[in-house]
């Protein structure tokens, strides 16, 4: 075998340190990767294409004004939340084409064949699209949904810093398009999603530059918001909304993100002293001068282990609304599950070591830290009994979110089976560099965290457009993204099992290429379940008139976000809602609430700004300047980011006040579409 992360002399021949430009610093014509990797250049092409035909569609049809105004500088979380989602699908393309390349190189390399991917390219594909799919696929859909839903489930009209909010998305989209530039610039990290290989001797080139600057910034965004979810969720919730009172929606989001801001300035400390090794000439994590690489390892996975809790917690949160409302029953053991949930977010902190079992701390470390993580798979099979009991005796209507909870109940409970093996030190010593663990990760990630975002879309979606998304391409996506999961994924766990390694591409032994087909074959299916996803979506549009609901509450929901419009007005809720029961929505509809008709007030709401764009796109450059030591350029931008800040400090029209006729307006049109529905 020819494991991937072995860079050959060749390979390090493209990254020799060159003179620095006072102006340009390592940046030269050699840097433009597109000379000599056909694949890239057709890439390129295709993405200008792409990129020229949004710019005359948006001229075309004058939409740059509204553009801007209404979207880019707006802090409404309810649209932050719709960027938020339109990052995630975009990347996801991105994360899922890297995907494809990977498994038709590995269906193909096997024997004399060296498949059509170089070691060199092939690392920096299976490094960005772990990058990818977690910090710019599943992160900035778990946030979307957090930030859209969280303030319309506890009464809110906003989160608690709106402004904040806006530059947490821009700083996680300004992480994203770093990410992207490296496709065409320079190259990407050949070191894995962690940047765990070659440590202590790392590759001098700007890979891993690209990587740490991404990270940074996005990291910077993941943060703020999760600052601001927590807060706006200790402080803004409805009167007689208790904390037990909230939905479980929102009491994952507030676990998850207290994760996050526990979490995530780790993740900042190791990158800051990777730098300063790169930079600086320090010696943190090299081999030599008292540097210790596993200081590194360490701190990573003490980020690493609760950022798969931070992507999977919401989603048990999807699940228990899902379930709760096609059963028509209120959820099974609504205090069990937040307390599930409480144990899971501390049990976190305590289980990372199980990521190194095979460095060597010894047998009570490796026992202590295999015991906590069998302990933390209690609270979560606690869970699938809880949402089992809830369907037990229910009516139950297998609507797609239904189908996708379904679905994640099944797979979820074999990942987690395979994640107790794991769990187990001897066990772990065998399957560790093997693809059982890439078969299990990818087991959990997809049957947990995508299948509940897929089930979150299709749940929430009439709420944020006002329209139903079609249920017959729905359902073909559903299937063939359940079918493809197995299929590509299985074969992974038999492989790994026969002891076939992680990261190579290329294998030697020829009996082995069947499983790998297989694998392949299981990515096709998968592609095709996204194009009949972004089918779904043009359809639903398309049919919007037919699939349109006036209620605002099409499933018969029971929490506080189906009391208002679909869309909701800009302010949410004419009326502060008042709390009585845990499902506060179907508590008021049973007691006969009638929304108020008449006295409407002037709603203070915070105004748009520009701000949050504009420090992160110098945030952009500045990350951009550091990567190729355009030391000039870099400190230009840091000048003029600390400037826009400070000018942003002087704004003082912050906010406006919705006047009672025009929230009377919009309240009486309300009126109308539900008499018009006979609601």
């Amino acid at each position: 075998m020819v494991p991937g992360d072995c860079l050959s002399e060749n390979n390090m021949s493209s990254v020799t340190p060159v003179e620095a430009h006072w102006a340009l610093g390592r940046l030269t014509w050699d840097s433009v990767p597109m000379a000599h990797e056909p694949i890239l250049l057709w890439t390129f092409i295709a993405v200008v294409l792409g990129g020229v035909g949004v710019l005359a569609l948006l001229t075309r049809y004058r939409l740059w004004g509204p553009l801007w105004r209404d979207w880019f500088c707006s802090i409404d979380h309810k649209k932050i939340g719709i960027m938020y989602m339109i990052l995630g699908i975009v990347m996801l393309l991105r994360g899922f084409a890297d995907a494809v390349m990977m498994r038709l190189q590995q269906a193909m390399a096997f024997g004399d064949s060296m498949g059509y991917l170089p070691p060199h390219h092939y690392d920096q594909i299976f490094t960005a699209h772990g990058v990818i799919m977690i910090f710019f696929v599943a992160m900035p859909l778990v946030t979307g949904l957090m930030n859209y839903l969280v303030p319309l489930q506890i009464g809110a009209r906003d989160v608690a810093f709106p402004f904040l909010n806006n530059f947490s998305f821009w700083m996680t989209t300004a992480g994203a398009v770093l990410v992207m530039v490296s496709l065409f610039l320079g190259e990407f990290s050949t070191s894995g999603w962690l940047a765990l290989s070659n440590l202590g001797a790392q590759n001098p080139g700007v890979g891993l530059d690209y990587y740490i600057w991404s990270l940074q910034i996005a990291g910077v965004g993941t943060t703020l918001s999760g600052i601001n979810l927590i807060v706006t969720i200790i402080k803004m919730r409805a009167p007689g909304m208790s904390l037990m009172k909230m939905p479980v929606f929102t009491w994952t989001s507030l676990c998850t993100n207290a994760l996050i801001v526990a979490s995530f300035p780790v993740l900042t400390a190791a990158l800051v002293l990777m730098s300063l090794d790169r930079y600086v000439g320090t010696n943190f994590f090299t081999n030599d001068f008292g540097g210790n690489p596993m200081l590194y390892v360490n701190l990573i996975w003490i980020w690493g282990h609760p950022e798969v809790y931070i992507l999977i917690l919401p989603c048990f949160g999807i699940f228990s609304e899902v379930v709760a409302t096609y059963s028509r029953k209120r959820l099974f053991g609504y205090t069990s599950m937040v307390y599930a949930t409480v144990v899971i977010t501390i049990l976190s902190y305590i289980v990372w070591l199980h990521h190194f079992f095979t460095m060597g701390s010894g047998a009570s470390v490796n026992a202590f830290f295999g015991i906590t993580t069998m302990i933390i798979s209690i609270p979560t099979g606690a869970k699938i009994f809880n949402w089992l009991f809830t369907m037990y005796k229910g009516r139950i209507r297998f609507e797609l979110p239904m189908m996708w909870t379904v679905a994640f109940m099944v797979t979820f409970a074999i990942g987690g089976m395979t994640g107790v093996l794991l769990a187990v030190p001897p066990a772990d010593f065998v399957l560790h560099n093997s693809l059982f663990l890439i078969a299990h990760f990818h087991n959990v990630i997809i049957g947990g965290v995508l299948f509940g975002l897929f089930a979150g879309m299709n749940y929430w979606f009439p709420k944020a457009f006002g329209y139903k998304l079609d249920r017959t391409w729905g359902v073909r996506s559903f299937w063939l993204w359940v079918v493809g999961f197995y299929v590509a994924f299985m074969p992974l766990y038999v492989l790994g099992l026969m002891g076939v390694t992680r990261r190579a591409n290329h294998f030697e032994d020829t009996s082995l290429q069947i499983w790998f087909q297989v694998a392949a074959f299981g990515a096709f299916l998968i592609a095709l379940g996204i194009a009949c996803f972004l089918i779904q979506l043009v359809v639903s549009y398309l049919k919007r008139d037919q699939l349109r609901d006036v209620t605002g509450d099409p499933w018969d929901g029971r929490t506080l976000e189906w009391a208002t419009s679909s869309p909701p007005p800009d302010y949410n809720f004419a009326f502060t809602p008042v709390v009585h029961e845990i499902d506060a929505w179907w508590d008021m509809k049973k007691h006969g609430y009638q929304r108020p008709l008449t006295g409407f007030q002037p709603i203070h709401m915070p105004a748009n700004t520009a701000a949050g764009v504009v420090i992160s796109a110098l945030s952009l450059v500045l990350g951009f300047a550091l990567i190729w030591h355009m030391w000039l350029l870099a400190g230009a931008s840091f000048a003029a980011m600390v400037i826009a800040a400070i000018v942003h400090t002087f704004n003082y029209q912050r906010d406006f006040h919705i006047p009672a006729s025009e929230v009377t307006e919009t309240e009486n049109l309300r009126t109308q579409q539900l008499r018009a529905a006979h609601v």
